[in-house]
């Protein structure tokens, strides 16, 4: 391990309990004074129940931070060689100060038998823990990437196999600056020629067999010289997420889950669904019966164009909802247009300036307002508010079978790829991001695609 990790891994300890030193002073401070923050309106009483401050420290703050320091530890936030991603930094950190404000009211009620001298004082401690944590952790993670441009604590890496590495793996080496790739090797014998030059930190077979010599030769000499190795499974090559490490009695065994949702993901991300489209279906009601007065006087009836597509698990088609936005006959004109077809990547289709629009589904278009009856979709458990693109049965056939993994989860109203392109997208790059979102699904990044899908509306971006 690297000194400079072993260094800013440590430093995140002080760096908490002084954060949390001064959120709980602070707060003190805040609930001692009682500002008035609107003239002559007095938003809470004076503080008189409030101990010394000297009480305040000993008593309260100082086995307060001593608290949150072992609440940190105990959920793995000191780890000195972390891998966790920003947004689990974040969850953990609020985790560990929602965690705190329990303990601490349960050790007021239970143990003193008495009620905490000042409940606003703990919300505002709980909200500058949180805050202030984050903001020292953040200064040392770029502090820690400065060091890193500059080339301290950088990982020297090789790859040693007759199989060239994952274009993947070689490209996150390239791209990451915890890791400075020397190149692929051979063999063992290129090995110990590169490393009488360069200080290696890792080595990464990419053809492990436990029976060869060369196997048991590299591993042997990666532990006498104080050398990390590891290996890429090839048959896991293109599929880095959601992979787990158990055990099968004493042997180590790599299991892969297509997608975090199954099980209690699953459950989460249709309880959200549910809720989400019930209040949304309620609170647009008066927008729906809107947008169907205008279309019939547009253009007449029907109202919604229901579309077949396909459902989850490509077993099922499925009737999805849209406002109609076209002419009555829109797909016996479809055949008609299909030299104009811009999308010559795949089987979608799409031309520019489709004369097929009515003038009111050029606004609903414009706005994304025609995929409102979706949310029915939704509501009833056909489709989600986050998911790939629903295709056509006609469109799914030409797909390959590596396409078809998209059919792992519930279509989405809106997705990846469609905050991060829309229809300009080349197919392929559509249906990488489709299966990215699957394998790495997580409620926050349903709550970040969907936020960002209401900038990629407003923002005027093509369809």
């Amino acid at each position: 391990m690297k000194k400079s990790e072993v260094l800013f891994g440590i430093l995140r300890i002080p760096l908490d309990a002084l954060a949390v030193m001064a959120a709980l002073l602070l707060s003190y401070r805040l609930r001692e004074a009682s500002v008035d923050l609107i003239p002559r309106v007095q938003l809470l009483d004076p503080a008189t129940t409030l101990p010394s401050i000297d009480v305040y420290f000993h008593s309260f703050a100082l086995p307060g931070m001593v608290l949150f320091v072992l609440i940190a530890g105990l959920l793995h936030m000191y780890s000195l060689r972390s891998t966790r991603s920003a947004w689990n930094e974040v969850g953990s950190i609020i985790v560990a100060s929602a965690l705190w404000i329990v303990v601490v009211i349960g050790w007021y009620f239970l143990v003193r038998k008495q009620l905490f001298y000042s409940r606003v004082l703990l919300l505002h401690a709980t909200f500058f823990i949180a805050f202030f944590v984050l903001t020292s952790r953040a200064a040392v993670v770029l502090l820690q990437r400065s060091f890193l441009r500059a080339g301290v604590g950088v990982r020297h890496v090789v790859s040693l196999g007759m199989q060239p590495i994952a274009q993947g793996a070689r490209d996150t080496l390239l791209r990451d600056i915890r890791y400075k790739y020397l190149g692929h090797l051979p063999d063992f014998a290129s090995l110990t020629a590169l490393s009488s030059d360069h200080k290696l930190d890792l080595v990464v077979q990419t053809d492990p067999n436990p029976e060869s010599n060369e196997t048991i030769t590299l591993i042997e000499y990666c532990r006498s010289q104080h050398i990390g190795y590891a290996f890429l499974p090839p048959v896991f090559a293109d599929v880095p997420h959601q992979l787990a490490v158990e055990r099968l009695g004493l042997f180590p065994m790599m299991r892969f889950q297509p997608t975090p949702l199954d099980g209690w993901g699953r459950v989460w991300k249709r309880a959200f669904d549910m809720a989400v489209s019930g209040m949304l279906l309620a609170v647009l009601s008066p927008l729906f019966l809107l947008i169907a007065i205008v279309i019939i006087v547009d253009s007449g009836w029907p109202i919604v164009f229901v579309s077949w597509r396909v459902g989850e698990k490509a077993g099922c088609r499925i009737p999805v909802l849209k406002f109609r936005s076209m002419v009555q006959d829109a797909e016996q004109q479809k055949e008609k247009l299909l030299a104009d077809n811009r999308r010559n990547d795949g089987p979608l289709f799409k031309i520019p300036n489709d004369p097929r629009i009515t003038r009111i589904g050029h606004i609903l278009r414009r706005f994304d307002l025609d995929e409102l009856p979706q949310l029915l979709n939704v509501f009833v458990g056909q489709m989600s508010l986050v998911g790939p693109r629903p295709h056509l049965p006609a469109e799914v056939d030409l797909y390959s079978p590596q396409q078809r993994r998209v059919f792992a989860v519930k279509p989405g109203i809106t997705g990846l790829a469609q905050i991060s392109g829309r229809s300009n997208l080349r197919f392929e790059e559509e249906v990488r991001l489709d299966i990215q979102y699957i394998e790495e699904w997580s409620l926050f990044l349903d709550l970040w695609i969907l936020w960002r899908t209401f900038f990629v509306v407003w923002m005027r971006e093509s369809r």
